[in-house]
């Protein structure tokens, strides 16, 4: 069983930074997709963006050029640094990891202030 556990939320002034981290445990199989999504009250969850393992990307595009996805050293661990910060990024985001099954973190809350 594969537990993803996030890390880096808060709240922030708008045009400010965070960067997000997820890493997995409880199992040894290399996960070959991992990403965030977010998700606001009522909403459907939404992609922000996805890595995988060959390092390829992929992004929300209202997110282009703001943020930045990428993978650790550590097996299973991504980043989401995420800069220039919008009131509209405010939301729940939650680390994604994927091989056969689909996994997903408790969720960490972005909040950006105008």
């Amino acid at each position: 069983q594969v537990q993803l556990v996030e890390s880096g939320g808060g709240l922030v002034q708008a045009g400010g930074s965070l960067r997000l981290s997820c890493a997995a445990s409880g199992s040894i199989i290399s996960l070959n997709v991992m990403g965030w999504y977010c998700q606001a009250p009522g909403e459907e969850r939404e992609l922000v963006a996805l890595i995988s393992s060959d390092g390829g990307t992929n992004y929300l595009d209202s997110v282009k050029g703001r943020f930045a996805i990428s993978r650790g050293n550590a097996k299973n661990t991504v980043y989401l640094q995420m800069n220039s910060l919008k009131p509209e990024d405010t939301d729940g985001y939650y680390c994604y990891g994927r091989r056969a099954n689909k996994y997903w973190g408790q969720g960490t809350q972005v909040t950006v202030s105008s």
